[in-house]
């Protein structure tokens, strides 16, 4: 297997961002060049032009609903070319964890092509940073189950498309980092057996880890917190060689075995390492010695999981992974040395065609119409956008819900920072509260807490509208038991955390209902995570749902029913 050449990658990536207008221009062409004889494209009458003028006088700004009749045609078997000029064989599910169900997504060659170009692009900058030798990744990558449509296309997540393609194998390869666990662990059904076994695959592996993946830190952090409770038996099985009957499936039995063998030593010299520690800190370094980071999502609604994987990380990087969704790719991460916090990614101007909807603060101008989306190159720096994206695989001027802040730009293409979600907005009467207003609030509430080190693992919200007047709920999992007084002074403050004018002034005159506080029981967002498993996810693409609408019953169940406290807040009277 040939190795990457790194250097060229870079090359390649910094002459097509220095002519960003250009290729987006050739990226748009191509793209309705290929879908020309779509049905959708001619009855908006584009009548095969290709020029970025008439295909945004002709294509109008969509939602995925508006686009859903289309993909539904394409799952129940219709093979005439509907969104694009060849048939869609394959279908990719989204995580589900925004509306509580998944939609149906198209996907081809092309999105697979690119992806690949991302994951190359993103390794060359980081082993420019962080150079690796040939070695192994600990990756904790989970595939879910692929079924047939009713037309008999093939569906399942994104990611497991992904991991399943032969080309992945041979590009992870190329790119020095093939996983230490076999494709059975990857594939397995049972993501507890998959989990516990890529944990054993790493330490058999130990000296040859490179770095530790997943595709969200949360992911990672759920790996070692799952660690901690199971290394003495992780090392039992290394010490004998004989796999825990906790793993059932026969097709991982019989994989594991190819690799465990008795090996006390190896067994020996973990046991001392984890009894060393205290509270963990620095777990992975000590576990894998010659790995040089660790990597994944860690921004957005992976920011407050970031605490617990630096203490796990110890002194090693978090290095960010590129910012992509089930529809395409929209960012590589080319500073891999910035911080979580700082994480920015640069707009590979041939992924699709993007164009940007200036926020609402920043068009009063406008009246209460939305302005027109601006290109790529037309962005402003320090000003948000929801993005907009045209892809290769069907979907046209498509809303993607993501808010963006431009941070600069990397030659002629911006570099974004993923601000929140469009459409996760806490709201009861006039007030607007966002994802990210909400973790803020939790992570001021949780500051109350700290003098005790007593942690918020989880959190989630819900707005009750079944009493008048409605009132924000918001639902944290602790480390820990707390102290009744303790918890009241948290509810008050996450009262009060909430910034928001509409929402400051609605409680102020009742408009809007005490914020209420329900502390769940441990485990409760790990049986969030299972439902999600159990409805055909992946962890892979799990993140846990900031906020949970009326509709999303099946988890709205779950918080209610572990819920073991609830505390109303006094902040403002």
């Amino acid at each position: 297997m040939e190795v990457l050449d790194a250097k060229k990658v870079i090359e390649n990536f910094e002459d097509m961002t220095s002519n960003a207008e250009r290729i987006q221009e050739e990226t748009l062409k191509k793209i309705l060049e290929q879908n020309g004889p779509a049905e959708y494209l001619k009855k908006l009458g584009l009548n095969g032009r290709t020029d970025v003028e008439s295909f945004k006088a002709c294509v109008p700004v969509v939602t995925h609903q508006d686009l859903e009749p289309y993909i539904q045609r394409i799952a129940d078997g219709d093979t005439s070319p509907i969104l694009t000029g060849k048939p869609i064989t394959t279908i990719s599910l989204s995580s589900g964890t925004t509306q509580g169900r998944s939609k149906f997504v198209p996907f081809n060659d092309e999105l697979f092509e690119t992806t690949m170009e991302t994951f190359q692009t993103s390794y060359a900058f980081r082993d420019r940073e962080f150079p690796i030798k040939k070695g192994k990744a600990l990756q904790f990558n989970y595939g879910s189950k692929q079924f047939k449509t009713k037309g008999g296309l093939i569906a399942g997540t994104a990611t497991t498309h992904i991991f399943r393609n032969s080309q992945y194998m041979d590009g992870m390869k190329a790119m020095k980092s093939p996983s230490c666990s076999p494709i059975e662990v990857i594939y397995a059904t049972d993501y507890h057996q998959s989990l516990y076994c890529h944990l054993l695959c790493g330490l058999i592996y130990c000296d040859e880890v490179r770095f530790v993946f997943s595709s969200f830190g949360h992911s990672i952090v759920r790996a070692f917190d799952t660690f901690i409770q199971v290394w003495q038996e992780l090392c039992t099985d290394i010490c004998k060689g004989i796999l825990s009957d906790r793993v059932a499936d026969p097709s991982i039995r019989e994989s594991m075995s190819k690799l465990l063998k008795p090996n006390p030593e190896l067994a020996d010299m973990i046991y001392k390492k984890c009894s060393g520690l205290i509270n963990w800190c620095g777990l992975i370094p000590e576990l894998f010695p010659n790995a040089k980071y660790v990597y994944g999502v860690f921004t957005g609604s992976m920011e407050p999981y970031v605490k617990k994987l630096r203490n796990y990380a110890g002194w090693l990087p978090l290095v960010c992974g590129d910012y992509g969704a089930s529809e395409g790719w929209i960012g590589v991460n080319v500073n891999p040395k910035l911080p979580p916090e700082s994480a920015t990614f640069v707009v590979p101007p041939n992924s699709g065609y993007f164009e940007f909807i200036p926020l609402e603060e920043n068009r009063a101008h406008h009246g209460h119409l939305e302005p027109e989306p601006v290109g790529l190159t037309e962005v402003k720096v320090g000003e948000e956008y929801e993005v907009v994206f045209t892809n290769f695989a069907g979907l046209y001027r498509y809303r993607l819900g993501d808010v963006v802040k431009v941070m600069g730009f990397h030659n002629s293409t911006p570099e974004l920072k993923f601000i929140c979600r469009r459409n996760l907005i806490l709201t009861v009467n006039i007030d607007k509260n966002t994802e990210k207003d909400l973790q803020l609030a939790v992570e001021e509430a949780a500051r109350c807490l700290a003098a005790e080190k007593v942690d918020v693992v989880d959190f989630t919200s819900h707005v009750d509208l079944s009493t008048e007047p409605g009132h924000y709920v918001v639902f944290w999992e602790l480390s820990s038991d707390v102290d009744e007084s303790l918890l009241k002074e948290c509810c008050n403050c996450l009262d009060r955390s909430f910034n928001d004018v509409g929402y400051v002034s609605s409680r102020k005159v009742g408009n809007i209902g005490p914020l209420e506080l329900r502390v769940v029981q441990k485990g409760t967002f790990l049986k969030i995570l299972e439902h999600y498993l159990g409805i055909g996810g992946t962890a892979s693409q799990f993140k846990t749902p900031r906020y949970v609408g009326p509709s999303n019953k099946a988890v709205l169940q779950i918080l209610f029913s572990y819920a073991l406290k609830s505390y109303l807040s006094s902040a403002f009277g």
